[in-house]
This record gives structure tokens, sequence and C-alpha cells, in this order.
């Protein structure tokens, strides 16, 4: 393979997305033969993604990619799960990424690519290695000026595939097998290397024609883990020690690039040295804003010196100019290397400063007997049911609630995995963990039609819908009658999936009391089930960080022309 990658006979897909191999390289036996009837671009395919870690390939037929569905749904180990459009597939490819490290989806040539496209580009812009394979025209047809249906009417079969270069990291058209099983290779290679989308095309008529470079198991990847330059890491070190060593008040906070893998696991080993703010002394999964947002700036604001990690988007959420404010964009071996060079005995001065003003929020007034819900009351509740057997996936005002969370180890949580189509594919990749989403009215209608998804994988998550009757985060942009949505009769998986009646519970409470017995049924008498938990509260009930942050959009986006 190209630029550097090597193989071996041994691989292990880890939950950063990286193939770890055994770092040093032996004789092998030659790769056992693979059948004829198996020697194909399709199986091949399915064979590398079931390698580097994938067995749930998310999926909607058309008429140019059902032979590739083919050879993806007989090859063991791997699972076509069909969803209910090419966006819910996206979103569930990209759940699913965010759960194992990478994800796949398949759909059809140019009315699924240009579908799919959405939820492909927000995996691009959130570092997250989703294979996009899509079943193209007939080989035949390429150069004939023929007008295909799939298209917009014109002879030229690339359109969809200009579209997808800006948001993927690498792009293949396969319409002839000679440099197939290289083409492939690289592609999904470069996805998880680069830890982003990928597209791949494939002509219709050729997933099933066998060819030699097929004839044989494909040799296992091996993807070193990407370092950084070691002079570069050195200067950068001995730089940092030296800001921190010397700060009477250092601060160091770890923004959302620092949440994956090698940079969890750095941020842990720095911690250990230098006190860092997220949830007490753990690691917090979050992804900054709202209440991080002001932890930050206290803190921040009480130390000589601040130093921010991964910072993609909560040194752009503070409201503080500091000239000691330092941004480091760097690997987690740089963190893990930080930790070991820091003095022994670490400075927490700023920390106890902070612990001297900060005061704890206080938990919500007690309600009434039928008195009706409020969203402090139901995330008092979440609070109480989370344990490290969950995972936490929310979107819309609830992403704000949620910062508020204190995770028990081994709790994850996705900050934009709450959209239906994305939980799904979520709780797919994340097994063995009972998923929690924090849903939107508004954001549900979206992709609502993957519940249906969820109940033919037999999944249990707990999904909260809080209705409150339109765009709440829009409402605090700018407010006007668009904002209202057709209220929809959310209350009814049963009525709806006859066939999944004991399979799934459902609920729509408007008070404590309610709430407490759909908790209560949800996690003893239904912990198999997929349980969909209506919550009616009043319009205008969000959160103050959501009506500060609302404030601050609505005042971006109203600035008047700079004069000409």
């Amino acid at each position: 393979m190209e630029n550097g990658n090597g193989y071996s006979n041994g691989h292990t897909a880890v939950a950063n997305g990286v193939v770890a191999c055994p770092a040093s390289f032996h004789a092998s036996p030659p790769a056992p033969m693979v059948s004829s009837t198996e020697a194909t671009l399709g199986r091949h395919i399915a064979r590398r993604l079931v390698k580097v870690g994938v067995s749930d390939v998310f999926a909607v037929p058309g008429d140019f990619n059902l032979a590739l569905l083919d050879h993806l749904i007989a090859e063991p180990g791997l699972r076509l799960v069909g969803c209910c459009n090419e966006l819910n597939a996206g979103y569930a490819a990209d759940g699913y990424a965010r759960a194992k490290g990478v994800g796949a989806c398949a759909v059809t040539f140019t009315v699924g690519g240009l579908s799919v496209i959405n939820a492909i580009a927000g995996a691009y812009s959130e570092n997250l290695p989703v294979i996009c394979i899509v079943g193209g025209p007939n080989s035949n047809d390429h150069g004939t000026n023929r007008i295909l249906h799939h298209t917009i009417g014109l002879p030229d079969f690339s359109q969809e595939l200009r579209c997808f270069q800006p948001v993927t990291c690498h792009q293949v058209v396969i319409n002839n097998l000679d440099d197939a099983h290289e083409q492939i290779d690289k592609a999904i290679a470069t996805a998880l290397k680069e830890s982003k989308p990928v597209y791949i095309s494939v002509a219709c008529n050729i997933p099933g024609v066998s060819h030699p470079a097929f004839s044989h198991e494909p040799i296992p990847y091996c993807l070193a883990v990407r370092q950084s330059n070691k002079m570069g890491l050195e200067a950068a070190l001995q730089a940092t020690v030296d800001f921190l060593n010397k700060a009477v008040k250092p601060v160091m906070v770890a923004g959302p690039e620092s949440s994956g893998g090698q940079g969890r696991r750095g941020v842990r080993e720095a911690s250990r040295r230098e006190r860092v703010r997220g949830g007490g002394d753990a690691v917090r999964e979050r992804a900054g804003g709202g209440d991080a947002a002001a932890v930050h700036r206290d803190l921040l604001g009480r130390g000589e010196h601040g130093l921010l990690h991964g910072d993609r988007g909560v040194g752009g959420r503070l409201p503080l100019r500091r000239p000691n404010l330092q941004r480091l964009q760097l690997g987690g071996d740089f963190l893990t290397e930080l930790g070991k060079r820091l003095r022994k005995k670490r400075n927490t001065t700023a920390y106890e400063n902070y612990k001297r003003i900060f005061v704890p929020q206080g938990q919500p007034p007690e309600s009434e007997p039928g008195e009706p819900l409020r969203v402090n009351v139901l995330f008092k509740h979440i609070q109480q049911m989370l344990t490290g057997e969950n995972a936490v996936a929310e979107t819309g005002d609830s992403w704000f609630n949620c910062q508020k969370l204190k995770l028990p180890d081994g709790c994850s949580t996705d900050p934009s995995g709450g959209r239906s189509g994305r939980c799904s594919g979520y709780a797919q990749g994340a097994n063995d963990k009972r998923v929690i989403a924090c849903i939107g009215d508004g954001s549900f209608q979206v992709t609502a039609q993957d519940v249906s998804t969820m109940l033919r994988c037999g999944q249990n998550s707990i999904i909260f819908l809080i209705n409150n009757g339109g765009y709440t985060i829009e409402v605090e942009i700018h407010d006007g009658p668009y904002n209202v949505i057709k209220n929809w009769n959310y209350n009814g998986a049963r009525r709806r999936h006859p066939q999944r009646r004991g399979q799934v519970l459902d609920r729509q409470v408007t008070c404590e009391e309610e709430l407490t017995a759909a908790i209560e049924t949800a996690t003893v008498v239904k912990q198999d089930c997929l349980c969909f938990i209506e919550v009616i509260v009043h319009k205008d009930d969000t959160s103050k960080e959501l009506l500060e942050w609302g404030s601050r959009v609505s005042s971006a986006n109203s600035r008047p022309p700079n004069p000409q």
C-alpha cells in the first residue's frame, strides 16, 4: 500500500478508529485461498469492512447498489441494517463511528448520494471515519453520452463525485477490477488515518465479477498510530513545561478534540500532575458550551496562565481574552509525555481559588402534586438514572442541559447523537451500554422514521422526547410563526408496530409522578425494550444557557453590513 502503510498478520480495531497491529513484521504462510464464488469485488469490500471493525452497514437499497448489497449480506460477521432513507443511514453510520471508531453506509447513485451527503459532511466536521459506498452506473455507460435516471439530466456522471470532494478526505470511482483492490484498501486506510469520511463508488455491474486479485484472503491492515514530529514534539513539550512550571496559578482546559482515544488517555495522564477541571478529577467527554463555558471562564479568570488543548469550540465560546492564554492543537502523545515531565507536586492554586467562589447548583424546586413537568425536574431524574452502563446522547436544548450532568465512571456521552437516525447507529455500535437519548420534538421529526429501525434491531434505548411545540433553539435566536410545528401523536409506538408490542414501552408524562413511574418501568420492567417517553413541557421552558447563547447568536447574525 501507499503512504507507508505496511501489512502484518494480525490487527485489532480499537475505539478511536485506529487499527493497531503488531509492531514487528515476520514471515507468514500464504493467505488461504477463497472460493471462486467469493473471489469477487463485493465480497472483498465486505471482508475489508469486517477486518477494520465494521460489523454493521447501514443501507438503503436502490437499483444501482442491489448487487453490492447481496455480497455484503453474504459476508459472515457483517450485518446489513436497512434504514428508512439515506440521510438516516448516514447519521446511523456517523453514530456507529462515534461508538466503535469507524462506520459504513451503502446507498445508490446520486439520488441516494446527494441525500446522504449532509450526514457525511457532519461526520467530516466531527472527524469521524465513515466509509460511504455508493452503487454507481454500469461501467459500460461511462463516456456514452447517455442520460440515465438518478442523474440531473446530463450525460456527465461526475456531479456526485464533485459534491463529495469537499466533505471527504479521499474519493475513488471503481469501474474496472484491475486495481480495484488497491483503490478500496487505500480509501479505507485513508479514512482510518485521517479520521475523516471517504467516498467509494462501485459500478453496479462489477460487484459479482471474479478476479484473481480477490482469490486470497486480504492481508490485514497495519496502520501505525500517527505520532508527532519528534523535534517539534520536544520543542513543544519543553516550552509547555517551562510555561506551566513557572506559573503561579496554571490552568489547563481540555476541549472537544481531546475526547477521542489517544487524546482522552493523554488528558488523563496529564491530569495526574496538573489539575484538570471537568466534572471533578475525571475527564468528562463534554463538547463545551453553555455551562461549560461559564466554568472555563471562571477558571481562566482566576488563573494566571491558561492552556487550552483540543480547542475546536471551547475557546471560541469563551468571552475572554487574556495575554497568557495559549491554545494548542497537538496529538495525544503530547499530553502523555507532558504528564511525565511536569513536576511531581502539582500546582492546584487556580483550582483552589475556583473552589472558593464555586457555588454548586441547587436542586430544582420540589414539584407540587400534579404540577406541570419542568425540564430541570426531568434532568434531575436523568442524573439519578446514570450508571457506568449508560451512554447519553443529546441534541437541541438538551445539549445545554446535559452539560450539567455528572457522569459516573464508564458513562460515555455523544453531544450530537440525539437525533433518532444517529442514535440508532450509536446504540448499534455501543451495544454494551443502554443509550439514554434526549431529543426535542422538532429534531425528532427530522429523522423519526428510524425508530422502526431501532425496533427491528432490538435496541433497548430510552428516548426522552421533550415536546414543547416547536424549534426552541430557533425561537431564542429569532422568533416567528415558522418555529411552531405540527404536533404529532408521538405516544403510539405500540399501535404503529403491533408485532413489536411486547418490545416497546411508550408513555406520555405531564407531571413528576408520571415521569417517576415511567422511568421505573423503563429501568426495571422494560430494561430490555426500546422505551419512548414523551415529556410535555411549556414552550418557554428552556435553560438559561440557551437563552444566553441564543441572544449572542442573534446579535452576531443581525450585525449590519460594513460600510462599503
